[in-house]
């Protein structure tokens, strides 16, 4: 099984980039392969215009496709989710995440931009057909520690939360439970605590 991570960040060490690494390790762990892609993975001017046609986005879309469940990551920014992750998002044809479900991951300064899942990056989910979409985490800049040398530390709680939202996630991704969830709906309520 494959997930495809779509990190907004405009930063390539970004905290954002450090909750990817934990899902993608944690989905690991359960023979799930992650590929991630960010704004570095394609030209600038692919990225200005919508290039359809660009290589680089026909082969995002192909993986994108292909992919069993979507791990979306950003930064708030201004009680919004990334310029950097907009464009990404615009290279995915209309319907693009049907039968996927979408695990969003969300930093911010302070507890006070968790609403931005919510009103901000859900919408956009939803208008590309994500299939079930989980509530998301929402990590506040402090619990994520990263040290001179570049190691990341979680904080507990927001370890904890990551680690049953990715393993949500995983059991979505057996067959037998894409045929028994809902569709359309949230896949997890869980309150999220800060």
């Amino acid at each position: 099984m494959k997930i495809v991570a779509i990190s907004g960040s405009p930063s390539r060490q970004s905290k954002t980039a450090r909750l990817i690494d934990h899902a993608a390790a944690r989905l690991a762990a359960q023979d799930i392969e992650t590929q991630r892609f960010s704004v570095y993975d394609f030209a600038a001017e692919e990225l200005l215009y919508g290039n359809f046609a660009a290589d680089s986005v026909k082969a995002f879309q192909q993986v994108i496709a292909r992919a069993d469940g979507v791990l979306i990551a950003t930064p708030v920014y201004k009680a919004a989710y990334a310029g950097a992750l907009k464009v990404l998002l615009d290279l995915i044809p209309e319907g693009g995440l049907a039968g996927k479900p979408v695990l969003p991951l969300v930093s911010g300064g302070s507890p006070g931009h968790l609403l931005a899942v919510e009103y901000t990056l859900k919408p956009v989910l939803a208008s590309l057909k994500a299939s079930e979409i989980h509530q998301g985490v929402f990590a506040v800049e402090q619990q994520i520690a990263v040290s001179p040398q570049g190691q990341a530390t979680l904080a507990d709680e927001l370890r904890q939360r990551l680690d049953e939202a990715v393993d949500d996630l995983a059991v979505l991704l057996r067959p037998a439970a894409r045929l028994a969830a809902p569709r359309g709906h949230d896949f997890i309520s869980r309150t999220i605590s800060l």
